[in-house]
């Protein structure tokens, strides 16, 4: 099923694979960039209104912003463990320097707050769900780890075979129990151990109210926007790991993660009581490919 909610790889203009804004959204808030910086590449960007995370899905390099140089330690690839991450706030130009692909993760902001680096031996690691349905969480900027006006971002590990964003949740209204949040979902796969390349599938669904309806097969740097209704599962194929980074802002007054499942699918979190999680789990670079 092809939908304008899903966005093809390397459909963006060179140095990028991936340029989203709210503009191309169609939404107010999130945005994402992935740039390929080749073999010691430079690209200069401001932030403007926007609130920005950096880190090396492959490669590295670093992040200048005024005086300040912030180092992104090199990372061979997204099943590789977390990686580094910089941050650089509103109305600032920034340099980023290195090599491979990195990831701009972005968000309109109201406020400024101080650039910083967060190590990746300092990222918070999360095994969520269990059996088949066990991923990898990099807390690396959600809303309880690090300080940031609206923008809130993760990356998803989630092996081969398993099921991921489920029970399928939704955040789009702001009530007590859930928040309104744009969501962007970056992929990528992992290629089989023949090196033959993979893929996976990924659902957005409404509700009769609000409806949507978003199945698409999605391989390594495609995108599916999700601006409302219940999302999930992401799902990998046998063979090949799956990660995805998320990237989520919103308009309430807080910046939270709060979910509602889809009541048909909730019972599902109490089996993961009886259930070990995924002995692949945690995905590091000394135990990819086990």
């Amino acid at each position: 099923m092809n939908s304008k909610l899903y966005i093809p790889a390397n459909s963006a203009a060179a140095p990028f694979t991936v340029a989203i804004t709210p503009e191309d959204a169609g939404w107010a808030e999130s945005s994402l960039h992935v740039v390929d910086l080749g073999t010691g590449g430079t690209v200069t960007l401001n932030t403007g209104d926007t609130e920005v995370m950096i880190l090396p899905l492959s490669g590295g390099g670093s992040v200048q912003a005024g005086e300040e140089t912030f180092a992104l330690s090199p990372r061979g690839s997204v099943f590789d463990g977390p990686a580094d991450m910089v941050y650089v706030g509103i109305e600032q130009a920034y340099t980023i320097s290195g090599s491979g692909r990195i990831a701009i993760c972005g968000a309109r902001a109201g406020r400024s707050f101080p650039n910083r680096r967060v190590a990746a031996a300092d990222v918070p690691v999360e095994l969520r769900g269990a059996g088949n349905c066990s991923r990898q969480v990099h807390n690396f900027g959600t809303a309880t780890a690090f300080e940031a006006d609206s923008l809130i971002a993760c990356e998803v590990i989630t092996p081969g075979g398993n099921w991921s964003s489920y029970p399928a949740h939704k955040h789009d209204e702001n009530s007590d129990v859930e928040t309104q949040l744009e969501e962007i979902y970056y992929f990528e796969i992992d290629d089989s151990p023949a090196g033959t390349p993979g893929f996976g599938y990924h659902r957005v669904y409404g509700t009769p109210e609000r409806p949507i309806e978003v199945l698409e097969e999605v391989r390594t740097g495609d995108v599916v926007l999700v601006p409302h209704g219940y999302h999930g599962p992401s799902i990998a194929a046998p063979g090949h790991h799956m990660y995805y980074l998320n990237v989520m802002a919103g308009s309430g007054p807080d910046r939270a993660w709060l979910i509602c499942d889809d009541p048909n699918h909730t019972w599902l979190r109490g089996s993961w009581e009886h259930q070990a999680v995924d002995p692949r789990l945690p995905f590091t670079t000394a135990s990819r490919g086990a």
